[in-house]
């Protein structure tokens, strides 16, 4: 999974999770910030265009949140991380709330940056996409990918941002179609509401004010579902003014000012 660990050796375990598209890359612009005071922790997905796996061919990557989540857990066992602040972007998010509940040794706070349990708006529930979208979206990345990619970019990260949307672009474009797409497929038709009650370590929501992949009222159902789960942990939600879904490339240095203040209020 190409895991790098390095910054202050005597300061807490920050492991940053990548979400769909993604690499651990995708951090460079907030990692050195945070090393100066954390034990950093990068790494791909099996999923990611970075990973020996999906170079070679595809063979063995995860498109499975449990999955996922099992992966996760090897990995950070391997390292020998134990009660580590999980960063987790996008997917990533819940797949360190379904970590966090089998193994809660391994984690001391969830950040959940742009998580959502559910993408698909239902009565009661907006998650920020009817159903003709996921189809018509699904449909498009399935029938030219490499057309597809940098159109997503743009919309997912925010024409605001270029330079940042052509970083992510050349990342994203980086996986195997066959991947992209059924990653893509778990991911926007997910439904992993049940999961949140279940999740009892202290979690931070992170998610910028406007948001075309996960709206701010997703950040806020997880909450009063977290909440709601009487769960000890407790659990905050901090909204960076910033448009986008990806905080750590258009507000670096804002999403590290919250992550230091949130991680070391303890």
């Amino acid at each position: 999974m190409n895991a790098r660990v390095f910054g202050n050796e005597d300061g807490e375990t920050v492991v940053l999770a990548h979400g769909y598209g993604g690499t651990r890359f995708i951090w460079e612009d907030v990692a050195p910030a945070l090393a100066a005071t954390f034990r950093v922790v990068v790494f791909d997905w099996s999923f990611s265009g970075a990973a020996a796996t999906n170079k070679d061919g595809g063979e063995g990557y995860c498109c499975s949140y449990y999955g996922l989540a099992d992966e996760l857990a090897a990995l950070m066992d391997e390292l020998g991380v134990r009660r580590a602040a999980f960063v987790g972007h996008s997917m990533a998010g819940m797949i360190g709330c379904i970590a966090s509940i089998a193994r809660p040794d391994l984690f001391s706070h969830l950040v959940l940056v742009g998580a959502s349990p559910r993408y698909i708006n239902e009565d009661g529930y907006e998650g920020g996409f009817d159903p003709a979208d996921v189809d018509v979206m699904l449909a498009a990345a399935g029938a030219d990918f490499a057309a597809w990619a940098p159109r997503f970019a743009e919309a997912v990260v925010g024409q605001g941002h270029p330079s940042a949307v052509a970083r992510f672009a050349k990342q994203l474009g980086s996986m195997i179609p066959d991947a992209a797409v059924a990653v893509l497929r778990a991911v926007l038709t997910s439904d992993l509401r049940g999961v949140l009650p279940g999740v009892a370590a202290r979690c931070t929501i992170v998610h910028c004010a406007r948001d075309a992949v996960a709206p701010l009222a997703v950040a806020r159902y997880m909450q009063r579902a977290m909440v709601g789960s009487g769960g000890g942990g407790g659990t905050d939600t901090v909204v960076i003014e910033s448009s986008g879904h990806f905080p750590q490339l258009t507000a670096p240095k804002e999403f590290v000012r919250v992550l230091e203040t949130v991680l070391l209020d303890h």
